[in-house]
């Protein structure tokens, strides 16, 4: 039998007359079954989540890819060059109709005392009981949240030039201050912006915004901060008395222009000793504090002043005030006179101290200036 081959038939028949019986193994089939349906639905749910997610992971991808478009600040050369004058097309292509659209809306705001123009004596006496004066400003660095809308009438007819020179201050101070704060304000949304890693949709509604007030065409950021910045108060005083004769020139009473800006299209004043072919005029403005505005949209946006904007940026990078003396120094195509103009500007700051009030502060009227002192 040892040769002998036997058929699997032959086998269980054998075996079963000896009380064995073969079985087929129906539990391993029944476990193969089972894990081949797990491995299935396992596969199955993979596959549906993939296509779920992968729709929203693109989105995510596209939304972060448009606003590093837009947004970020990846071009530190642009920079350097900005305040090196390497590259002006960085400063240049403004959206001009779109520099003072906000300032034009301020300006035509109703307001109750837009027809008010109070006297001499009576804006003297305000000071007085309210214990403005500017002896203590140079002392306690502060500054009465008093905003007037019009320059007396009658500054022009106070002989005292100290006394003159002292109310016009007075006047402009707070207005000065009170810009300053709103460009701070703007100034450090604009850095806690940048610091975030993910911005909302208003925040990037307000960049744009930004971009368009400072006439930043490329929404280039280094661009945006240099010139999102405040102006020396010292500088600014400086330049509305010498604009303005201290307040007595006929623009300025006319038209509260304290910086004899020029426009050659809509509503201004044309000037007495212009030719006659000449189509520019100075700026009309129905309040001195968009007079102020314009002032400060200009100096940061207009090519004339990069040299003005630059000299700005590297005293932050150094950590140092801003020096009104030294950025005066860039103000030379303010005026027809150049360097000239520079030096009677400097001239002014120096005798009649102006830098006392740089650092002067505008007395909360709100929680959100109280936040800037």
């Amino acid at each position: 039998m040892r040769n002998k081959e036997f058929s699997l038939l032959e086998i269980k028949r054998f075996l079963k007359k000896r009380g064995l019986i073969i079985k087929k193994n129906i539990y391993k089939k029944k476990s193969i079954t089972l894990n081949t349906l797990s491995k299935t639905f396992l596969s199955s749910l993979i596959i549906i989540s993939f296509f779920y997610v992968l729709p929203l992971a693109i989105d995510l991808t596209n939304k972060k890819i448009l606003f590093s478009k837009n947004y970020e600040n990846s071009s530190k050369n642009n920079l350097n060059k900005l305040l090196e004058n390497q590259d002006p097309k960085l400063d240049d292509g403004l959206d001009k109709k779109s520099l003072f659209e906000d300032i034009f809306t301020f300006d035509q705001q109703p307001r109750d005392k837009d027809s008010v123009r109070l006297s001499a004596s009576t804006i003297e006496e305000l000071f007085k009981s309210t214990n403005y004066n500017l002896e203590d400003v140079r002392k306690n660095k502060l500054v009465k949240p008093i905003s007037l809308t019009l320059l007396p009438a009658e500054i022009t007819k106070i002989e005292n030039a100290k006394k003159r020179k002292e109310l016009f201050i007075q006047i402009i101070l707070p207005l000065v201050i009170e810009e300053n704060n709103n460009i701070k304000s703007d100034r450090n949304k604009l850095f806690t912006i940048l610091n975030k890693s993910k911005n909302t949709k208003a925040e990037q509604n307000w960049l744009n915004s930004k971009f368009k007030q400072y006439g930043v065409v490329n929404k280039d950021l280094s661009t945006l901060k240099i010139r999102m910045d405040e102006v020396p108060v010292s500088m600014a005083i400086a330049q509305a008395a010498k604009e303005t004769g201290w307040g007595t020139s006929r623009f300025a009473q006319e038209g509260n222009a304290l910086f004899g800006q020029w426009t050659w299209s809509g509503d201004g004043i044309k000037p007495s000793d212009a030719d006659n072919d000449s189509t520019h005029k100075v700026m009309r403005f129905n309040v001195l504090q968009a007079s102020v505005k314009a002032y400060q949209r200009n100096l940061n946006t207009h090519s004339s002043y990069r040299d003005f904007r630059s000299a700005r940026a590297e005293l932050r990078d150094n950590g140092k005030e801003l020096d009104s003396i030294i950025l005066s120094e860039h103000l030379d195509e303010y005026a027809e006179t150049g360097k000239e103009y520079v030096k009677i500007l400097q001239q002014i700051i120096r005798q009649n101290k102006l830098t006392d009030f740089d650092d002067a502060k505008l007395m909360p009227s709100s929680i959100e200036l109280n936040s800037l002192i």
